[in-house]
């Protein structure tokens, strides 16, 4: 008489707390760049890029401990005469080293960070789209499901910001 082989196979959903789960979900972005030294139209034209010389320590975190591949990007057209979203671009590359850093001819030379210990970080970006028509910060502002959007806050000078997937929504329905 043969032995009987039995095999049990336990399946069970994975728990995930609220911290992993949205970890995993796709985020949504806002980086702010100036039209006439990077638009939306260089992007397009170049396909991908490096989203260098940040130099603001939030901004460079989001970027190293937040974004993922395939997180989507509001581009923000700043410091213009009609600030405004004008397209969306996808986070293209895991964090590495901003070059700009070590480049002693750069305006965003760092001499106390090292190839070692990089202080700022930073990731690839690549074109999506242009939007159908630019969407302004007056008509954000003014648009009352995004007045607790961070974009809008009083003093929010940052160049890149996280945006919740129900701002996201609402913005582009904008278009």
């Amino acid at each position: 008489m043969e032995p009987e082989i039995c095999c049990f196979v336990v399946h069970s959903a994975p728990h995930f707390d609220e911290a992993t789960a949205s970890r995993i979900a796709m985020a949504h972005w806002l980086m702010k760049s100036e039209p006439d030294v990077y638009g939306i139209d260089d992007l397009e034209r170049d396909g991908r890029e490096m989203w260098d010389s940040i130099r603001n320590y939030q901004a460079r975190n989001m970027m190293r401990d937040d974004m993922r591949i395939g997180d989507e990007v509001f581009f923000y057209h700043s410091n213009c005469k009609e600030p405004a979203i004008a397209g969306i671009s996808r986070v293209a590359s895991e964090p590495y080293p901003d070059p700009t850093q070590f480049d002693p001819e750069s305006r965003y030379f760092d001499p106390k960070s090292s190839k070692d210990e990089p202080r700022w970080i930073l990731v690839d970006v690549e074109f999506v789209r242009k939007l159908r028509k630019p969407i302004t910060l007056a008509e954000i502002k003014a648009h009352p499901g995004l007045d607790d959007m961070i974009l809008t806050r009083r003093g929010n000078r940052l160049s890149i910001m996280p945006v919740s997937k129900e701002h996201w929504d609402i913005i582009l329905t904008l278009e």
